[in-house]
């Protein structure tokens, strides 16, 4: 069953607000950063994420059915994206440089790639490809040309951003794959409670261990910080993975995936425009690089037609079985 004009009108919206509300994430992590540290920020983060959806719960607003073999195989899910994404980022930002940071995570619509031709069967043509790297290779532009110097500050932080960069690649194909068996909803609601569980135990366990809980409430006290929370918890996680999982079950994992990278152009706009932040020539090549991936990655498809097009010609069947349950 393919998409209609208007299943696809309504998918490619949702990952443009995506990237718009991850884009605009960077600029109120900034802010909250002025009032709490990063653990802090994702266990409060999480808290108003898990909250929130679970007031949808108990007002009967949304419903949610699960069974043992269902949480198990959410866990899995879940275990990748937000736990094993944030904890490796969020370790590793300790160890490495925003440089680095930035060029590792932009390596995630390549890593989705791979691992979707090889899990899901899914084909993309040499256009295709060439209009990833081109996305990639304008966040890595941006990235080398906003810093001063470039060193590779450590094995250990490169390797917990490149495992960060593999956990939202393995929670792109593995999202794609479940979306046939759960609501969006469902894969919602334990995403939230996982991230609530586990960045609430690690950062209350730290703030005991120091003696010093009385910080980890104290910011709840600041407005700015709490407004930021709420964008965060309820915009930037609650109702992105609302969308990642709507449009991971319309369109192939890779086309997803490279969205991700037009959050920095996102970014960019947002800290010229609230922040008063300097726009550079490099910048406006590498949103072009950027923008121009992401449209050739999502409309060159049908020029020179894939592998599994020339087969059987029409979409990989994962693609079709998927849409059914949607």
């Amino acid at each position: 069953m393919e998409n209609t004009d208007h299943d696809k009108k309504s998918v490619y919206i949702a990952a443009t607000l995506y990237a718009l509300i991850t884009g605009l994430s960077f600029l109120f992590t900034k802010i909250a950063l002025l009032t709490a540290g990063p653990l802090d920020i994702l266990a409060h983060r999480f808290t108003t994420a898990f909250v929130s959806i679970l007031i949808l719960v108990l007002f009967g607003l949304v419903k949610i059915d699960y069974d043992a073999e269902k949480i198990k195989k959410m866990l899995l899910l879940a275990l990748l994206y937000p736990m094993a994404f944030f904890a490796f980022q969020t370790f590793g930002l300790q160890y490495a440089t925003s440089l680095e940071a930035g060029i590792l995570s932009a390596s995630s619509p390549i890593i989705t790639l791979l691992l979707a031709t090889v899990l899901l069967n899914e084909q993309t043509n040499l256009l295709q490809k060439i209009s990833i790297v081109a996305s990639v290779s304008g966040v890595i532009y941006i990235t080398l040309m906003k810093s001063s110097s470039f060193e590779i500050s450590g094995i250990k932080g490169i390797t917990l951003l490149l495992l960060s960069a593999l956990s939202i690649s393995g929670y792109h194909v593995m999202a794609r794959m479940l979306a046939r068996n759960f609501s969006k909803i469902e894969l919602s609601f334990i995403m939230s409670l996982s991230g609530f569980l586990f960045f609430n135990v690690i950062a209350i366990s730290k703030h005991l261990i120091n003696g010093d809980i009385d910080t980890f409430l104290l910011p709840l006290r600041n407005v700015q910080f709490v407004l930021a929370m709420v964008y965060l918890g309820v915009l930037a996680f609650l109702v992105s993975s609302l969308s990642i999982n709507y449009i991971l079950s319309k369109i192939e994992a890779a086309k997803m995936s490279v969205f991700s990278n037009l959050g920095t152009v996102i970014t960019i706009v947002a800290g010229v425009v609230f922040l008063k932040e300097k726009i550079f020539y490099y910048h406006i090549i590498g949103s072009v690089f950027i923008v121009g991936g992401v449209i050739g990655t999502n409309f060159l498809d049908k020029i020179g037609p894939s592998k599994s097009d020339q087969k059987n010609g029409e979409k990989p069947p994962v693609s079709d079985d998927i849409c059914k349950h949607c």
